[in-house]
């Protein structure tokens, strides 16, 4: 074994974890099914709606309303409130599960005087670990012996590995430098090492950032916010409504049923009471009709349908709201390595000496193909497995290197007759490395810094794979300046017939093979996306660990600077000197973040979030977790870190940043269906309220009676409101600004759509209980003010107002002009919205004295539905009016 210690033995360590505890993390508390309930019903809409449900209970023990409306309202809790819990629920126990596994990593580590694996919990400080490669770093410590590369990715951003190297002997423990002290999280990449545990759980830099973690603060959601003001103004509405009706009903009796307001005094007491109780309960249920307890129902069934829908396209949704929240962010913090770019190293164009330009590998002439892939694959030091010729793997490569190999991949597996005589590995002071290889080709190979091995080129080879002069270097040096504007990392490949001597310098004879330039390719559908988010009014600030430059360019690129000549892009360093004031004015037309640190990205999103604005922010490393956890909504990348994962709200499952984009669709249709609901909803309740208001002044008692009233809360709005949960999400609501915090859930033209509809349906309906028009079509043949030709009468007002509402459903689900427009992609609407007109014929002919009808003729329906129809022609006015006079809100796509 290269490394021999005693360790700890297992007292000592007992006393270390008496001392200074044990590795184990703090983590966040997991809700239990029964905590994520009670969260739920805490709603305020559930609240009203529970207090619906008492309220309802008490009318009908004492036989003033049916059963079935007490269950239709627990119906419409129970389903609102479990289908969230339960959809939530379930994706935490995954996570949970997730961070079980994580806990049960085996560390190896000397004790009692040998090595041995020990749980990642128990270690304790002053214990020695051994790492090697493709080992995490279980803990922070200093590294003793050994040396080590370690990808600090998850901890800084920085995608570089890192070097670090051994304490020297004598040195002071407490030293700060960093070369030589290791933290977990990192990942050992190369090299092998022995590590002193210095810190454990919650004091390494890693417990550090959950305990921030787990004090982040919470706020409401966009929603939430806009539901809690909704659901005050729906109990305010609904308290008015009532009060008027009973005030309505009192007068009705007192002042135009009575002959006088003495003679209805003078009536026997048990009159007078029983009509105070009936004008009480009667405004008692205008409350309960007033309250949409569909609503929670859709928001849930939405969410619970929208979330299915986004794991097919890689979006996997942990809480539910965080899809609302997704829909109305402002500004998004985004990652780039992996989430803007394919997150590794590639080869992008290769240069030849004479100026050649090629992108692809296919595209290079053959024989100087061969040249190339030649020199590549034998000028390594990583060991090739090419069983696999579709995806061969590099042991030892480091991301240059991976990147060139993969550029020759059809050469990886052609080995050949080919013996190496002498190399010279790579170090950053000779800034080359070169093989000398015999065989086949008797040759040495060199490839390194440009500046460095274009000094000892006089020749070179040109498209064709033959040697010509170097002479004209203006041309080569124009793209290689081209390529370095762009980011991308460069690096020369030639090949000399001088062999390798004892003093180990570059050879002086070299010919130049050619230049490749590599960089972190975006992704193909970057741009595109990133088109998409900005066309939605969200503003996207790139912040990575990259320098300015290479930052900048890849903001160039991807589109992030396009369209705003004030664009801004700051390193940390420039970010730090301004106040948070100059931040909040430059945060605007500020787009990237270069060289940036974690407490840069929780900085930012506080300071948006000051600005009321609804911030997003995407992750992947442990330095991430704190700003996803403060964002109003966070995205974790599937590949991050468990840490991250669990701080998130969504995990996007590919690192796609497309995919996010797909998140906040779906976040803005469910906008759109709630809106659609509550226009249906309220115009139900606006136009009943004032029927039942107004029908006191016309002489009745009871247009709609409270059974009525009740049956009709339960179908337009249980029933409805699951007919607005399947609605489409359409690719033009990425065209619409998003709404603000602080927005109305209903905005001017939903209110235009409820007044003047709901005002239209009680007026129509009032003319309809005075007209002796509709008395005559409504008698059934029996004379006009019979009981008979009354029960006929009253009938056919019920069904036509049910009917009416039902095809108001139509004008609801669009704002635009066109009805059937996706239509037939909600399914559920296709579905229930028949389903109740055939309820309400079925209940209606056979409800009798519970609902107060009788059966209609074939002909008396057709009466009842061309009268109830004329809701949609005058709603289509309505929007014509108001595309002519206050323009289109319907965007279509461009």
């Amino acid at each position: 074994m290269k490394f021999t210690y005693s360790g700890l033995t297992d007292q000592e360590a007992e006393a270390s974890r008496a001392q200074h505890g044990s590795n184990a993390v703090a983590s966040q508390e997991a809700e239990t099914f029964w905590d994520k309930l009670l969260g739920n019903l805490k709603d305020p809409i559930i609240i009203i709606l529970i207090a619906a449900l008492l309220i309802t209970v008490l009318l009908t023990v004492f036989g003033y309303a049916e059963w079935y409306e007490s269950v239709g309202i627990a119906f419409a809790v129970v389903i609102a409130t479990f289908v969230a819990t339960w959809s939530e629920h379930s994706n935490e126990q995954s996570f949970q599960k997730l961070l079980e596994e994580a806990s049960m990593i085996l560390v190896k580590v000397f004790r009692n005087g040998h090595l041995t694996e020990i749980s990642i919990n128990d270690l304790v400080v002053g214990d020695h670990v051994l790492l090697q490669p493709g080992d995490t770093v279980p803990t922070d410590g200093l590294l003793i012996a050994g040396h080590a590369e370690v990808d600090e990715a998850a901890l800084t951003g920085e995608s570089e590995p890192v070097k670090k190297t051994a304490l020297p002997e004598g040195a002071d423990p407490a030293t700060d430098a960093e070369e030589h002290r290791l933290f977990r999280a990192g990942l050992l990449v190369d090299g092998e090492c022995v590590m002193r545990a210095s810190a454990v759980g919650d004091q390494t830099r890693y417990g550090q950032t959950m305990k921030e973690l787990l004090s982040a603060e919470d706020r409401l959601s966009p929603l939430q916010h806009k539901l809690t003001v909704l659901g005050g103004h729906i109990s305010t509405f609904g308290y008015v409504g009532a009060t008027l009706i009973f005030l309505a009903f009192m007068f009705n009796n007192m002042f135009l049923q009575a002959e006088s307001f003495d003679a209805y005094w003078a009536q026997a007491s048990g009159v007078i009471v029983k009509d105070f109780v009936t004008a009480a309960i009667l405004a008692i249920i205008v409350v309960v009709v007033a309250v949409p307890e569909g609503l929670p129902m859709m928001i849930a069934m939405v969410l619970a349908i929208n979330m299915k829908k986004l794991l097919s396209v890689k979006v996997l949704v942990r809480k539910l709201l965080g899809i609302e929240t997704a829909g109305s962010l402002n500004i998004l913090f985004t990652d780039k390595t992996g989430t803007l770019t394919q997150g590794r190293l590639s080869v992008s164009a290769f240069l030849t000496g004479v100026g050649a330009r090629y992108e692809k590998l296919d595209d290079i002439p053959q024989t100087l193909r061969d040249t190339t892939g030649f020199a590549l694959r034998n000028n390594t030091s990583a060991v090739i497995d090419a069983s696999d010729p579709n995806d061969p793997k590099m042991v030892g490569a480091d991301r240059t290197e991976q990147a060139l190999l993969r550029f020759v991949t059809p050469y990886l597996a052609q080995t050949g007759n080919v013996d190496i005589v002498d190399l010279i590995p790579f170090n950053s002071t000779r800034k080359f490395s070169a093989t000398q290889v015999t065989g086949d080709r008797a040759l040495t190979l060199v490839k390194g810094a440009p500046e460095v091995i274009l000094q000892n080129c006089a020749r070179c080879l040109d498209a064709e794979g033959n040697t010509v002069d170097l002479s004209d270097r203006s041309t080569l040096e124009a793209a290689m300046r081209e390529l370095s504007s762009r980011a991308m990392r460069l690096l020369a490949v030639a090949v000399s017939e001088t062999p390798i001597d004892d003093s180990k310098a570059l050879p002086a004879n070299l010919t130049l093979v050619g230049v490749f330039g590599m960089r972190d390719e975006l992704r193909e559908t970057s741009y595109a996306s990133v088109k998409t988010a900005k066309n939605a009014g969200i503003h996207v600030i790139m912040i990575t660990g990259d320098a300015k430059e290479t930052a900048q360019a890849i903001a160039k690129d991807v589109g992030l600077l396009e369209d705003d000549p004030q664009a801004i892009v700051l390193t940390s360093a420039e970010l730090s000197q301004l106040s948070d004031e100059e931040v909040k004015q430059k945060l605007p037309h500020l787009y990237v973040v270069a060289r940036a640190f974690p407490t840069d990205k929780s900085r930012l999103v506080k300071l948006a979030k000051e600005l009321n604005l609804v911030a997003g922010m995407t992750g992947d490393g442990v330095n991430d977790a704190p700003a996803v956890k403060n964002a109003d909504v966070g995205f974790a990348m599937g590949s991050g870190t468990e840490m991250t994962k669990e701080s998130g709200d969504i995990v996007i499952l590919d690192d796609n940043f497309s995919s996010l984009t797909k998140a906040v669709l779906y976040g803005r249709t469910l906008f759109k269906s709630i809106r659609k609901f509550l226009i249906f909803q309220l115009t139900v309740n606006v136009s009943a309220i004032l029927v039942v208001f107004l029908g006191q002044f016309f002489g009745f008692d009871l247009p709609l009676t409270m059974t009525q009233l009740l049956w009709l809360n339960i179908i337009m709005d249980t029933l409805a409101g699951l007919a607005f949960a399947g609605e489409a999400a359409l690719e033009r609501y990425m065209l619409e600004k998003p709404m603000r915090r602080d927005e109305q859930l209903i905005n001017t033209d939903m209110w235009s759509s409820i007044l003047i509809n709901g005002a239209f349906i009680a007026f129509i309906s009032i003319l309809f209980l005075t007209s002796n028009l509709t008395r005559t079509l409504f008698s059934g043949g029996h004379e006009i003010g019979s009981d008979a030709a009354q029960a006929k009468f009253l009938t056919a007002f019920f069904a036509f107002f049910v009917f009416i509402q039902v095809f108001n459903t139509f004008n609801a689900r669009t704002q635009g002009l066109n009805l059937f427009e996706h239509l037939l992609d909600n399914r559920l609407f296709s579905i229930i919205i028949p389903s109740i007109m055939v309820i309400q014929i079925f209940f209606i002919t056979y409800g009798g004295e519970i609902l107060r009808s009788v059966g209609l003729s074939m002909q008396e329906w057709v009466y009842v539905l061309l009268l109830a129809v004329v809701i949609i022609p005058v709603d289509l006015v309505r929007k014509i009016a108001r595309n002519q006079w206050f323009g289109n809100p319907v965007r279509l796509e461009t």
